[in-house]
């Protein structure tokens, strides 16, 4: 079974973290009842030591399941849409566009995906950043993967866009994960690629000590 490599993973103790959660494991449980977050507000992730704009309607996994202590996951709370902030080691081998796709064939074989295809890689503009005065570069990536949702077998087709901010400072490169399953029901409001870049420009910092001692 794949697994992302262990010591990659990063928290705010240095430690080992979890596997990756993404498409296949976080639908929405009846029990408990999650909390749900009013749209578009600035929302503390990692202890309070950053902070994002989420879309209307995200739940908080955590409230949900248990999830690494290196990622903040959201889904929707009627869609199998997701967003995932996940904080790694820099993966300082790999440079430009081709650390974006690294990271992206990486979550995909940590979710098992059974194709995997790259669409578009492109620069992110660091102005536009929240994270600009400490991101040295950022590239955001589109591409589909086939993916069996937990306890099935048929493999849905995911469109997956990922932006990756690369932080050397912190020895931190900081990816921002969005799925989106097929929708099942066109009359949803599902989330849109406006969301997911609203989450991308608002991610700030607060505390630098999560990245440990430098």
């Amino acid at each position: 079974m794949a697994r992302r490599r262990p010591g990659r993973r990063r928290n705010a103790g240095g430690e080992a973290a979890g596997p990756h959660v993404g498409f296949s494991c976080i639908s929405v449980m009846p029990e408990p009842s999650p909390r749900r977050m009013e749209p578009t507000r600035d929302y503390p992730l990692f202890g309070g030591a950053f902070s994002a704009t989420l879309p209307p309607g995200a739940i908080d996994v955590s409230d949900l399941r248990p999830v690494p202590n290196n990622q903040e996951v959201f889904c929707h709370r009627v869609t199998d849409q997701s967003l995932i902030v996940e904080l790694l080691e820099q993966q300082a081998h790999v440079q430009g566009e081709e650390a974006a796709r690294y990271h992206f064939e990486d979550v995909c074989g940590a979710q098992e995906a059974r194709a995997v295809q790259v669409e578009t890689v492109q620069p992110l503009f660091l102005e536009n950043l929240a994270l600009r005065g400490c991101c040295q570069e950022a590239w955001v990536l589109s591409g589909k993967q086939q993916v069996a949702k937990e306890n099935q077998q048929v493999a849905k087709d995911v469109t997956v866009h990922q932006a990756l901010l690369r932080l050397p400072q912190h020895q931190t490169d900081v990816l921002l994960t969005f799925s989106q399953p097929p929708p099942e029901n066109l009359s949803l409001l599902p989330w849109s690629l406006g969301d997911f870049e609203q989450l991308v420009t608002s991610l700030t910092l607060h505390d630098p000590g999560i990245f440990g001692p430098q």
